[in-house]
């Protein structure tokens, strides 16, 4: 659900529209507000409209409608450099020809900082992230992990009650990239920072932040902590981005004691969680994540309805076993079990049954 301002806010945005080409609107009626030391993430596919926000709150872009505030103020017509909010950006941005603490410097410098103050906010930002000893050396010296967390440093280093980070992590490999995740947000919650955080990169999303903002089609279409849009997803759309997830289309038959019963389009009839489905004869889509299906009946304690279901495929992961299966219809159904000494290894072409509790199983829209 999209959310609305108040007066407690630090970020605010308030109906706020954009628009390119004064036709065709790339962010659609935006509320959104944010408390201080927040670390929110904006969360998206490509053209969903989650970095166009990121840059009119930044001021590199002008909303068409509405306000954007901070603490309060509205900042529609403050220029970037007056804003005083820390950026960083996926190719760092770092000055070639600077050494690492120019690069830092020149911030406080533009700010009209003595010499003596610039060398002390210098040393703590580098320090910080434990690049300290690297003052003296150039951009083109330093690997890719270690200009990412110079590019994090000066950000940090004017102490911006804001920090705005577009895809910063995007360049680096795997490894790296996690250990910068962590690293990020233990320095932006020890600092007390309020981060606006831009990703494609659901696992990223989920593992750094506070809440995370789902973009789509200019919208937001839902603002959760994470656990919370994991397990209870609001739409198709957030259901299908956020982790893996089964889908399988059917008509609801009817709506009785806060269960939904759906016939599946094989004919198959599973007791679900109404989310946004009301009444009898309307089309869903059934979504249910591929760790809350059981194999073992015993753990479901006759709760649940069970269906058949053929083995596809059995794969080995180390500590997962994950088994494609066709189930009603659909040959993309993915169970994941924990690797453990109940596991039963299953052989394609097998016939299983398989179960799960109603209130893991939701009726989304079709």
């Amino acid at each position: 659900m999209p959310d609305t301002g108040n007066n407690d806010a630090f970020v605010a945005f308030e109906r706020v529209q954009k628009s390119y080409d004064g036709e065709i609107l790339v962010v659609k009626d935006l509320n959104l507000s944010m408390p201080k030391g927040e670390f929110l993430t904006m969360l998206g596919p490509s053209g969903s409209g989650k970095t166009t926000c990121l840059m009119m709150l930044a001021g590199f872009e002008t909303a068409t409608h509405g306000k954007i505030l901070l603490d309060g103020v509205s900042i529609n017509n403050i220029p970037p450099h007056k804003r005083g909010i820390g950026m960083v950006f996926q190719n760092y941005a770092l000055f070639p020809h600077m050494t690492i603490a120019e690069n830092l410097s020149f911030p406080l410098e533009v700010r009209k900082m003595g010499k003596s103050d610039r060398e002390a906010k210098v040393k703590r930002a580098l320090d910080m992230v434990e690049m300290g000893d690297f003052g003296g050396r150039r951009p083109a010296q330093l690997s890719g992990g270690q200009q990412q967390r110079v590019a994090l440093s000066r950000a940090l280093v004017f102490e911006p009650e804001l920090v705005l980070m577009d895809e910063p992590l995007g360049a680096l490999d795997k490894q790296l990239r996690e250990k910068m995740q962590f690293e990020i947000t233990d320095l932006a919650h020890n600092l007390g920072i309020t981060t606006v955080y831009v990703t494609h990169d659901q696992t990223e999303a989920l593992t750094m932040s506070d809440r995370v903002a789902v973009f789509d089609d200019g919208r937001i279409q839902q603002i959760a902590p994470p656990d919370e849009l994991y397990e209870s997803p609001q739409n198709s759309f957030v259901a299908q981005f956020i982790g893996e997830n089964n889908t399988m289309e059917g008509t609801v038959k009817e709506i009785k004691g806060g269960l939904a019963v759906v016939q599946l389009d094989d004919g198959s009839l599973i007791d679900c969680t109404p989310v946004n489905v009301t009444k009898a004869g309307e089309r869903t889509k059934v979504s249910i994540r591929p760790e809350r299906v059981e194999f073992n009946q015993d753990r479901l304690q006759g709760k649940a309805h069970t269906l058949k279901a053929e083995v596809l495929e059995f794969i080995y992961m180390g500590d997962i076993f994950r088994t494609r299966l066709r189930v009603a219809g659909n040959d993309e159904f993915i169970v994941k079990t924990r690797n453990g000494p109940d596991q039963v290894k299953l052989k394609p072409g097998e016939t299983v049954e398989i179960g799960w509790l109603p209130e893991d199983c939701r009726a989304l829209d079709a």
